[in-house]
């Protein structure tokens, strides 16, 4: 665990509660069962994010087969695991061992091809896996790919006792495991005790989301479900949000900037038109997302 220093966020006002959404069950991969919280309905509402899937079982047969070999193209990917372990392996020659508590970031560019398998045969698997968008100067990028490991992840406790562990952007003057410019991504896995509560400041511009996955949450009185995901509304008179738990919460906060440019997605391809669509489709079957194409 690397514990930071770190000064406190002061929320005047907060932001409040948009929309409530269930996720929908599902399957992807080799069958793996999951909840897609975030998918193409809200990805305009959401820019720049793209896709969030969680998942959670102890029971095998939802999950051991994983995702075998499969193309992505014009996006990044942030895999945060609770518990369980997942092994990766590319077409470019990476491979990495994801563990309880660490983070894999995937940059997709140009294109990619790669597999995401449980390394366990019982046992709770459980995380997240949010897609985030590039800019269209960016889309055309090498791939790229990067694991953090639990204690490599930046953590701050606050004097009330609310834990934070500070995977993308930064949180109380904390940095943050990744950085990334344009998108400029905020991810939070925050754990409250029950009946205190969390301020974290928030650019006016940026779209924001949570994901309660343990206990229940309110924001101006609004209570958020376990298995629920909040937007917030985008409010210019609002510097940040404050998160009060109900009782012992655990949940990941998410903000991003938009990128405000046309999205265009066919499966594990997202692009700017049905033009380059076309051509990421006939690029990965003529074999040219090999590495270094």
């Amino acid at each position: 665990m690397n514990t930071a220093t770190f000064k406190t966020d002061r929320v005047q006002r907060s932001r409040v509660i948009e929309q409530l959404v269930l996720g929908q069950a599902t399957s992807d991969g080799a069958g793996v069962k999951l909840t897609r919280v975030l998918g193409q309905a809200l990805q305009q509402r959401l820019d720049p994010f793209l896709m969030l899937d969680a998942f959670g079982s102890d029971k095998p047969n939802d999950y051991i087969a994983g995702f075998p070999n499969h193309p992505h193209r014009g996006f990044e990917t942030l895999t945060y695991l609770i518990a369980g372990r997942m092994r990766h392996s590319d077409n470019a020659g990476h491979q990495g061992l994801l563990e309880t508590g660490g983070i894999q970031w995937m940059t997709a560019g140009r294109g990619i091809i790669h597999s995401e398998i449980p390394e366990q045969k019982d046992g709770l698997l459980e995380g997240f896996q949010l897609w985030i968008n590039l800019s269209a100067a960016n889309k055309m990028q090498p791939a790229g790919y990067k694991d953090v490991q639990s204690e490599q992840i930046p953590e701050l406790v606050t004097a009330d006792g609310v834990k934070v562990r500070v995977i993308a952007g930064s949180s109380h003057g904390v940095e943050g495991a990744i950085q990334r410019p344009d998108t400029e991504p905020l991810f939070l896995d925050v754990h409250v005790p029950a009946g205190l509560s969390f301020s974290q400041a928030l650019p006016v511009g940026h779209n924001v989301f949570f994901y309660v996955y343990r206990g229940e949450v309110a924001v101006a009185e609004r209570t958020v479900s376990a298995q629920r995901m909040a937007i917030l509304r985008n409010d210019a008179a609002a510097d940040g949000v404050i998160l009060q738990a109900k009782q012992d919460s655990r949940l990941i906060l998410v903000a991003g900037a938009p990128l405000r440019e046309p999205i265009a997605q066919h499966g594990p391809f997202v692009m700017n038109s049905r033009e380059q669509i076309e051509q990421a489709v006939e690029d990965y079957h003529a074999g040219r997302f090999a590495a270094g194409i």
